[in-house]
């Protein structure tokens, strides 16, 4: 009796602990729950998981869904992307050809306008909104690049991520506005990545995020960042200091368009990143990274490494989680 006493408490610990990994993170895959956020090259392996391989952009067999919704347009959305790569180049924040494509971006945007970032001449957020009463649903992304190695083009590190916010604004101002519809904004962060030089990403970087946040954060109910969604075979586990309530609410709208393969119930490490801000302003918000693209930082980061299928999920996924929220408190 003793003996079978003791199998059974064995047992009950057991699947205790797999209740609880498997709701926090298993050890080892992204770090644990107090694990310290990660930004820089070094820090890179402590968020990886092990993902797909990447696979030819529109072949069937990339191991990305075919969305069953069809309201985002992954071919202007990729189009963006390329005009951003090849238009504008090497784009660090305060250059030349950062204020030009920000001109370019504020006319893609329902409303769009230009919003200096305080303390920081020369650099700007580009904000549009489709209004709506507070508080509102910020969806986001950062559209500068990296300052270092110089002539870094940023496909999946910034131009991706624009590219879809833009394509998401323009989906939703298409639609009627339903009544007692919550305001949607639509914020192109300036300064996310810190100036050459720059050892502390932390200190220097998430700058036009940190600014929008202090100003605009008592009207904001969530945020919705998009950073890294275009890398071939994605896969977008939760990034661990994201609301877990927030993501929640992501994967059911990614498993009412056909997309959830995408968004796996795994966790990756913390990441700071422009949602760092608000999270610490008391505000609900996700990260939608793939930590792991094997370019991340590098002159490899080009055109061919990213697809329009990619976009695609991510689109028409935040396009549903937006319409649903929009509706809510």
């Amino acid at each position: 009796m003793r003996v079978l006493v003791v199998a059974l408490i064995v047992q009950l610990l057991v699947a205790g602990a797999a209740i609880w990994f498997a709701v926090e993170g298993w050890p080892f895959v992204g770090g644990g729950r107090n694990a310290e956020p990660v930004r820089t090259s070094a820090d890179a392996a402590a968020a990886r998981l092990d993902v797909p391989p990447r696979f030819e952009a529109g072949s069937p067999t990339d191991g990305v869904p075919t969305p069953t919704a069809d309201r985002f347009d992954e071919r202007a959305a990729f189009a963006l992307l390329r005009r951003q790569v090849e238009r504008h180049g090497w784009r660090p924040a305060g250059s030349g050809a950062l204020r030009e494509l920000a001109v370019d971006l504020r006319g893609r945007l329902p409303r769009g306008r230009l919003e200096a970032v305080p303390g920081h001449t020369g650099l700007r957020n580009v904000v549009g909104r489709i209004p709506g009463r507070l508080p509102a649903l910020v969806i986001a992304a950062h559209y500068d690049v990296e300052a270092r190695p110089r002539g870094f083009v940023g496909a999946n590190d910034g131009a991706a991520g624009t590219a879809a916010v833009v394509t998401i604004a323009r989906a939703l101002a298409r639609r009627p506005i339903p009544r007692g519809a919550r305001e949607v904004r639509f914020v192109l962060f300036d300064g996310e990545e810190e100036p050459a030089g720059s050892t502390d990403f932390l200190r220097d970087g998430l700058r036009g995020s940190r600014a929008y946040a202090r100003r605009h954060g008592a009207q904001v109910g969530e945020l919705v960042l998009l950073d890294y969604v275009a890398g071939r075979g994605l896969r977008l586990a939760r990034e661990r200091s994201s609301d877990a309530e927030l993501w929640a609410r992501l994967r059911v709208a990614a498993r009412s368009v056909g997309t959830l393969r995408s968004f796996p119930p795994a966790v990756q490490g913390a990441i700071y990143d422009d949602h760092t801000p608000f999270l610490a302003a008391g505000i609900p918000a996700i990260d939608l990274i793939d930590f792991a693209y094997p370019w991340r930082d590098t002159l490899e980061d080009t055109l061919d490494k990213v697809s329009a299928r990619s976009l695609d999920v991510v689109g028409e996924t935040v396009l549903a989680l937006a319409l649903e929220l929009r509706r809510g408190a």
